[in-house]
């Protein structure tokens, strides 16, 4: 059964932050997600292990039909994509709730743009990766929400969401393997 939380952000984040601010070594954590060899002999589909705990779910993906691949599962840029919807949407919540907002409706909806010919080596002045990346946020109040709140609301939000500042600033990403 699911567990639902009703405008609990403070009683859940203030102790942690009180927590951080006199042992800041504790708010260091790290994230993780893994791939398990699933299907022999398809490079075109594999699974994904979110998480660093056995949650019991592995997700399916496949790769894009313009990099050959069947597209008949998420591929990685649509990971990627939902990693971003998912993470915005939980903050913008999660702000609101600290704010005293009420929201009555939220979709947050992530597009990102690619030239495939980059990664496929066709053309070697294309850049390997997303080109650009649009978030479009739907988001209906109260009635009553003050429209300044609901402009510090998003600005926080943004401010805050670590999958978007990740994006924006870039991050180093080193590679380690164990060759058998």
């Amino acid at each position: 059964m699911r567990k639902i939380y009703l405008k609990d952000a403070h009683t859940r984040q203030d102790p942690l932050r009180e927590r951080y601010k006199v042992a800041p070594e504790e708010a260091q954590i790290t994230d993780r997600g893994r791939t398990s060899w699933s299907l022999e002999n398809d490079p075109f589909h594999g699974l994904v292990i979110p998480g660093s705990q056995d949650y019991g779910e592995k997700w399916g993906f496949g790769i894009h039909r313009a990099v050959g691949g069947d597209h008949d599962a998420p591929n990685p840029g649509d990971l990627l994509c939902s990693a971003l919807a998912s993470c915005l949407d939980s903050t913008i919540r999660i702000i609101a709730d600290r704010l005293g907002i009420t929201l009555t409706f939220l979709e947050v909806a992530v597009e990102a743009d690619i030239d495939v010919r980059g990664t496929l080596v066709v053309d070697k002045t294309v850049p390997v990766g997303f080109q650009n990346m649009r978030c479009q946020v739907e988001i209906k109040t109260a009635k009553e929400t003050d429209p300044d709140l609901t402009k510090k609301l998003l600005t926080a939000a943004e401010y805050s969401c670590v999958n978007l500042q990740t994006l924006r600033s870039g991050v180093m990403v080193e590679i380690g393997y164990s060759l058998s």
